[in-house]
């Protein structure tokens, strides 16, 4: 094996590092730098921030967001099945009735569980 094939990914890498470095710090030699409390104070909207941005969020709101995916992802499934109903058959209209059946049982049971309530 010979090393002289790897000098264009070689090449790559460096001028891929050369285009992220070189403009950083280009812009932090020649730029400007004066630094005085306006500039540098937390700005929200024109407000001082009411609180810190580390704040956590509750659980809820990451249990509503992957629901959300469910649900996208199971129309990302009904589409192509709707397109192509006429070649799959009864075999895709029963596999993709039995899938909705097996969704609609899990929608019923979060909704029970109270999931979807945002308080």
């Amino acid at each position: 094996m010979n090393l002289e094939n790897y000098f264009p990914v070689l090449l790559f890498i460096l001028v891929g590092i050369g285009v992220g470095l070189v403009p950083m710090t280009l812009g932090k030699i020649l730029g400007p730098n004066k630094p005085d409390t306006e500039k540098i104070s937390p700005y929200e909207c024109g407000f001082d921030a009411f609180e810190d941005a580390r704040m956590k969020f509750d659980v809820r709101y990451y249990l509503v967001a992957i629901l959300f995916i469910l649900f996208d992802l199971e129309t990302a499934f009904l589409f192509p099945w709707g397109v192509a109903l006429s070649e799959i058959g009864w075999a895709g209209y029963i596999s993709m009735f039995i899938f909705l059946l097996e969704f609609v049982i899990g929608f019923a049971y979060i909704w029970k569980k109270g999931a979807l309530n945002w308080e």
